[in-house]
């Protein structure tokens, strides 16, 4: 069993927790994530690896209370332990001196973007983050995404802080500005990230996405986490999470997304995911 260090709220419905977990703490990246269960009551879920301290043998996981198991996890306290919790898992980002880059993602996704943003950062890339959710509230990270940026923009739907709109909007704005950037970086909904491509697409500007769909068993054999990339099916767990969204089979993905619809509402969840 794995044990909660820490736990914070970071917005409504939207917590952070410290894990110690030596072993995935020693070997995660960015861009990987690991799949646990809370107990034995709890369905598997996948998360993105936040953070991680290869000193203190630690991880940080962000999660958006969205289904039975999402509550589960949201009722341990510090000092509780996880029952499973494997990883990490996946590949992780790739991390490479592009030049001028873009990292965007909304709602609780921006904590997944943070680790790349950062690792992107941290190796001499320029760093331009475009950040939001539906309202002033929701927004997570907002700090720690300014930290390793050398510039951020905010959106949110509602208008209640930085620009009113969604992620397209600021970034056809950024790019009409200046459209020389080497890179886009894009992590959120299916429509966002679509959106975002096809911006891009148009700039010619390589852009990665990741892929947050629906993972199970994360080595590949249950085919729960299948997309079309390029014309050929992929597989989230092992072949991703981060794939060139060029390449991305968009509506595929959608369906994808919303295979499990059905049992997410009886569950007493449903998709959170930001525009």
């Amino acid at each position: 069993m794995f044990t909660i260090v820490n736990k914070i709220g970071l917005a409504p419905g939207i917590k952070q927790f410290t894990i110690n977990a030596p072993d995935i703490a020693k070997k995660a990246q960015p861009g990987e994530f690991v799949i646990l269960r809370a107990n034995e009551n709890s369905a598997r879920i996948h998360l993105n690896i936040v953070d991680f301290d290869r000193n203190e043998g630690t991880i940080t996981l962000v999660l958006e209370e969205d289904g039975n198991s999402t509550i589960h996890l949201d009722s341990l306290e510090p000092g509780d332990k996880i029952l499973d919790l494997a990883g990490p898992l996946g590949n992780g980002s790739d991390i490479a001196k592009f030049g001028k880059v873009i990292c965007i993602a909304s709602g609780v996704q921006i904590a997944s973007v943070y680790p790349i943003t950062r690792a992107l950062k941290e190796i001499g890339n320029e760093v331009v983050s475009i950040i939001g959710a539906d309202t002033k509230e929701h927004i997570i990270f907002h700090q720690e995404m300014k930290e390793v940026s050398d510039e951020i923009h905010i959106f949110t739907e509602d208008g209640s802080e930085g620009q009113k709109g969604l992620a397209r909007d600021l970034l056809k704005q950024t790019l009409e500005k200046d459209a020389k950037f080497d890179l886009v970086m894009a992590i959120g909904s299916i429509a966002m990230m679509r959106d975002v491509c096809e911006i891009t697409r148009s700039y010619n500007i390589p852009t990665r996405v990741n892929m947050h769909v629906p993972i199970l068993d994360g080595v590949g054999l249950c085919g729960t986490c299948r997309v079309s990339v390029g014309g050929k099916i992929k597989f989230a767990c092992v072949d991703g999470p981060e794939f060139d969204g060029h390449l991305v089979d968009w509506d595929i993905a959608e369906q994808r997304m919303n295979a499990f619809k059905a049992e997410e509402h009886i569950s007493g969840g449903g998709c959170k995911c930001q525009k």
